[in-house]
């Protein structure tokens, strides 16, 4: 429950307390004799919230003596909630019951949690006495917005890191290329911003300038207000460094825009017992730790709960907030899933019966009607290849030889955009989630199942709607005719890529659909060729597949996906089609065409990489894509042939976010990953609504439909995409989220495990390594609570790592032990230890590999049963 310090006439709490009553009574008393006694008229010199305070004044009065008259016996009662101070004493003097929201909530003793809920409204002046100042004073708007005028203050949004607590990142808004990124540290500069929010930060001279930290910090600290132990932290970070690394460092000077949410995590309980106050623990690092006040510490110990922030003050360490739901037991699966979805804005409640209303009636079938302006393309060749367990089934493809000795190629997307049309509750919905979310568990579906799964799903042997790319080509793959049509289809069959794979290999299959195959394979290593040449990267992600239990639904087992020609071959030809219609689109909607680009990233972006490979003596090459790629190519060492992998990897993580953008607010259109001028997404409508917007520009083009204003109006396709790409982001996010919770139960009951692992990058204080049996990264730490320190030392430039005398360089291949640490339950994370090279003191002896970290913690419990 939230409360507002501003008047009455601003409050919810205050209108819903009066109205709520007013509804017991309305129905016996005429609505013109309620009217006519509680109007007011705005008295000379007085404001509108005056007016709007007494008129609530006066109704609340009304409602009180009529119940009166009603019945003597009748117990209802008219409160009036106000935090205004002096709108409170005026309705006493007026013989009207008053209280704070506060007082209210205290007075309901049959419900004591509620008080948890209330906001704490402490002003930040009014506690500066009782605590030492931590924090300088954030600076009036009206200062910040003339600072930022006169170039004194920057504005941009502050990015706390995920790997230091005491180091975040502003990135500056406007055109500038000039200190577009700014560097904070220490928790002083950082002052009381919190990820996200937008803030004024102010340079600081060149002399203090910073080098972005090689720290994993973690805040573990159990003081709330010890703030000595954070400057002694802070100092860590301050190491000489080579001038070159020097980067515009910053402090807060204002925060312009507070962009807080709701928060999930768990409560860390004071060890004071009795204590009120405990400290909240956010699921994301990136987020301070929260103080709060409840009486419900015992209950909620254990638990996942959600935290809103009410504000910080000068002379906490931490910020002040309050409880707002319990959400259920830390582990458990559903609840972990709520979390996740939770902390990354995925929409996920179920659809509303307004949405649903605009599904077509079952049974459907294709009717004469959905055929005007279609092909019937339903005794062709059709497959889908997808992966197994598939139900939205976007795409399907067909090849075949023409009389003229050429192939007709046909790339066939679900006609999502005939169900979903523009402007309705189903269309809102769909624009809102803007991508289906893929958990390892569960899909969060963009649009409702009876599309996904089944009206729009290209399954086999039924007649789909779909919007067809026919390219006709020559058997060098060079595009001879490209046309699009709206059509109908009846894939012939819905293959696996091991399946489609199967049939391509088999010496003794030749029927149509695998004839069909081949023909697509054979062009589409053509096109990949001819792709790769011009520039197009290739680049490596370890994804992992895992195999549940098909009774507990429990992780049993962990892979990295296999990837198959065929999968290569589906790849070619969406990204042809992608590029066949974003060329199509543009031409017909210069100013309003939906496109996808990916910038080149800043030279800075590939340092990391380029060290790594000389630190192996090869050289990268990053100028452009077709120089970057071409290196990638040549790094090979035939007694390390898993090094190009590694350097994939790298590179990988070096690239730019892709971005949907609006053509006619923008110039550079090119797509730096696939070496294509111009790009789209045109293939997966039921995942993805930007895919539906192209559909719809593509329809207007051929005349297959009609346009609309929305769909020409630039700066509405433009906050489209905005939103688009901030969904695609979360959801990715919150992919990655669902493998780590799950790769954490599989060794959960898998126990302790050595495997061995490469380096993908050196810390001052730890190495990040990958092991590629299960695609796994984790950070091995070298410096740990409660023991000795080694000896470290960092080289930047090379990159590596001294620990005592051994020297650790990036790609280096180590063997770690992996183990899942549930001491603490807020943050339970995969463990890994070294265990060779073997360093005395460091590295776990090999005789100790049944170790059970957590076992101490089991026989706690077993003694306290």
């Amino acid at each position: 429950m939230r409360t507002r310090a501003r008047s009455s006439s601003r409050s919810p709490w205050t209108r819903r307390a009066v109205s709520a009553r007013s509804r017991t009574t309305c129905c016996q008393t005429p609505t013109y004799c309620c009217t006519r006694e509680t109007y007011v008229e705005q008295e000379q010199g007085e404001n509108a919230n005056d007016r709007n305070d007494r008129a609530i004044r006066v109704a609340a009065k009304w409602y009180n003596e009529h119940l009166k008259k009603m019945s003597a016996e009748n117990q209802l009662q008219v409160v009036f909630i106000t935090n205004d101070r002096r709108n409170k004493e005026k309705a006493i003097e007026e013989g009207i019951p008053a209280f704070t929201c506060e007082e209210y909530v205290k007075s309901l003793t049959a419900n004591p949690e509620l008080i948890d809920r209330l906001a704490c409204l402490s002003e930040e002046g009014s506690e500066i006495e009782s605590g030492k100042v931590i924090f300088s004073e954030h600076l009036p708007l009206s200062k910040l917005q003339q600072g930022i005028k006169s170039g004194t203050y920057l504005q941009g949004t502050f990015r706390a890191s995920r790997e230091n607590y005491l180091e975040a990142t502003v990135w500056v808004h406007g055109d500038t290329e000039e200190n577009k990124e700014i560097i904070l540290q220490g928790l002083k500069n950082l002052n009381r911003a919190i990820h996200e929010d937008i803030v004024a930060v102010e340079l600081l001279p060149r002399n203090q300038w910073v080098a972005p930290s090689s720290v994993v910090l973690h805040d573990e600290g159990q003081n709330e207000d010890d703030v000595e132990k954070e400057e002694e932290r802070e100092r860590i970070l301050k190491t000489a460094v080579n001038e070159k690394m020097l980067k515009p460092t910053g402090r807060v000077v204002g925060i312009i825009k507070r962009n807080w949410r709701p928060y999930c995590g768990m409560l860390s309980k004071s060890d004071i017992k009795e204590s009120r106050r405990h400290l909240f623990t956010p699921a994301d690092k990136r987020i301070p730790r929260i103080r709060i006040e409840t009486r419900q510490a015992s209950t909620l110990e254990g638990r996942r709960i959600i935290v809103a922030v009410d504000g910080w003050p000068r002379n906490s360490r931490y910020p002040n907030g309050h409880f707002v739901k319990n959400l259920g037991e830390v582990g458990d699966k559903e609840t972990e899933t709520e979390v996740l979805l939770l902390e990354h804005d995925v929409p996920h409640q179920p659809f509303s019966q307004a949405v649903l209303s605009f599904l077509p009636k079952m049974p459907w079938s294709i009717t004469e009607k959905d055929m005007k302006n279609r092909e019937d393309l339903r005794h062709l060749c059709v497959c889908s290849v997808d992966p197994p367990g598939c139900t939205d089934i976007d795409d399907a493809l067909h090849c075949r030889e023409l009389e003229n000795g050429n192939f007709e190629v046909g790339v066939h997307i679900a006609d999502v955009s005939h169900f979903i049309r523009p402007g309705n509750a189903l269309d809102q919905e769909s624009a809102r989630r803007g991508t289906t979310v893929y958990l390892c568990e569960k899909r969060i579906d963009m649009v409702p199942e009876l599309l996904s799964s089944n009206l729009c799903s290209l399954r086999c042997n039924v007649d789909r709607l779909a919007f067809s790319c026919i390219w006709e080509m020559n058997h060098n793959a060079e595009i001879l005719k490209t046309r699009f049509t709206k059509s109908a289809i009846n894939s012939k069959a819905s293959l696996t890529y091991a399946e489609a794979q199967m049939r391509i290999d088999s010496a003794t299959m030749n029927d149509d659909i695998t004839t069909s195959l081949r023909g697509l394979n054979k062009l589409a290593k053509i096109l990949k060729k001819r792709r790769i040449e011009k520039g197009a990267l290739t680049l490596s992600s370890p994804e992992v597949r895992f195999h549940m239990d098909s009774e507990t639904h429990d992780p049993i087992d962990l892979q990295t996906k296999e990837l198959r020609e065929t999968n290569s071959m589906v790849e070619e030809f969406m990204l042809l089609a992608n590029i066949s219609v974003a060329k199509k689109i543009h031409e017909e909607f210069s100013e309003h065409a939906l496109l996808r680009k990916h910038p080149a990233p800043p030279p800075s972006n590939y340092e990391i990489l380029v060290k790594a490979a000389k630190s192996k003596n090869l050289e990268i090459k990053t100028d452009t894509a077709k120089s970057l790629a071409d290196s990638l190519d040549r790094a090979d060492s035939p007694s390390f042939p898993y090094l190009n992998t590694l350097l994939r990897i790298l590179a990988t993580r070096c690239m730019m976010q892709a971005v949907y953008f609006c053509s006619g607010m923008d110039n550079d259109f090119h797509h730096y990953g696939l070496a294509s001028p111009i790009y789209t997404h045109f293939t997966s409508p039921i995942r993805r609504y930007a895919d539906i917007i192209v559909h719809r520009l593509l329809a207007v083009a051929i005349g297959a439909d009609c346009t609309y204003p929305e769909l020409t109006d630039k700066h509405k396709l433009a906050d489209l995409c905005k939103n688009l790409n901030f969904r695609h982001k979360m959801a990715q996010y919150a992919q990655r989220a669902s493998v780590a919770f799950h790769t954490q139960l599989f060794f959960k009951s898998k126990g302790i495990v050595s495997e061995e692992a490469y380096i993908l990058f050196v810390r001052k204080n730890a190495i990040v390594v990958l092991i590629p049996k299960y695609g796994l990264e984790g950070t091995v730490f070298f410096e740990e609570k409660d023991k000795p320190k080694p000896r470290l030392i960092y080289d930047d430039e090379i990159p590596s790592l001294k620990i005592e005398d051994t020297v650790f360089h990036i790609f280096d291949k180590v063997k770690v032990k992996i183990m899942l640490d549930s001491s603490n339950l807020q943050h339970q994370k995969i463990r890994m230890s070294l265990v060779e090279p073997q360093i005395p003191g460091i590295s776990i002896p090999m005789d100790t590999s049944n170790m059970d970290i957590n076992e101490p913690e089991r026989k706690k419990k077993k003694l306290e049963k």
